[in-house]
């Protein structure tokens, strides 16, 4: 058995070992929906590692690169092992293997988010030098579940859709730093699949979405703070429902001690269905 780069390996290779470690989860990718994930994500085959038993992956990390609060970052796209090596500690070795090459990169620290009920994982993370960074909530819900009844507002306000890039002070509007693959960062790496809208009072920018049509994902949704309680989020919420290309809106990685996007969703009915841990290791 060897460990080495993925710099090589062709992309259907590591399709078909991502496919037979998850082939138990209820939700499975096809190959071009794992290529756009791992390409939102930042995939850096020359940074991710996997133990080879021939020609086969046993055991893998997909590693992105980028930045993270202004901070150089590896972050963990995806591990997985195959059924058969299981119990044989393949993850924690092709980590201990990567670390000489990610420092080498000037990679200054390694994120990566677990769930939280998969206390073997996060175990494993906490013994090798992880620690929980935050918390997250995971939403999703039926579209045709979704109750979004609209505030009536004597604020005339529209929605339009909006470059991202043109307006600078959209962080100013968050309540939290988004996850590494809802950064604006991450966005912008697979531009084409997200639809950017904005709501405007008086061709003043007063709130904005960014959203995935392909898998309902919401990626961003904020209101200037004081426009707040004005139905704006509600009509973001609309249009993203009537634009959606999946039969589920999802909204992954919300910060749990942000009470605001809490209670807004589930005032809509989109239920807490999943939670997970933001760790990060010093580098």
């Amino acid at each position: 058995m060897e460990i080495k780069s993925l710099s090589e390996t062709d992309f259907g290779v590591i399709f078909h070992a991502f496919n037979q470690a998850f082939a138990d989860y209820e939700i499975q990718l096809d190959r071009q929906q794992l290529r756009t994930m791992v390409k939102r994500r930042g995939f850096n085959p020359g940074l991710s590692f996997a133990a080879f038993e021939g020609n086969e992956i046993v055991a893998f990390t997909l590693n992105g690169t980028g930045n993270f609060n202004g901070i150089a970052t590896a972050y963990d796209t995806g591990t997985g092992t195959l059924k058969g090596y299981r119990g044989k500690g393949l993850a924690t070795k092709i980590f201990e293997y990567s670390i000489p090459f990610l420092r080498e990169q000037n990679i200054k620290q390694y994120l990566l988010e677990v769930l939280q009920h998969n206390t073997k994982a996060v175990s494993v993370y906490k013994n090798i030098g992880f620690e929980v960074s935050r918390e997250f909530n995971y939403f999703r819900q039926e579209n045709e579940k979704i109750k979004n009844d609209i505030k009536t507002s004597d604020i005339p306000c529209s929605i339009k859709q909006i470059n991202i890039r043109d307006f600078d002070f959209l962080p100013d509007f968050r309540d939290f730093y988004p996850s590494w693959q809802n950064s604006f960062e991450s966005i912008n790496r697979a531009s084409n699949d997200f639809v950017s809208l904005g709501a405007f009072i008086e061709n003043k920018l007063a709130g904005y979405c960014v959203f995935e049509p392909a898998s309902g994902d919401i990626t961003q949704i904020a209101v200037d703070k004081q426009c707040r309680r004005e139905g704006i989020a509600s009509l973001l919420l609309k249009e993203v429902v009537c634009l959606n290309k999946n039969d589920a809106v999802k909204v992954i990685n919300t910060d749990i001690s942000c009470s605001s996007i809490t209670a807004f969703l589930k005032s809509k009915n989109i239920e807490i269905t999943g939670m997970q841990y933001e760790m990060i290791k010093e580098m």
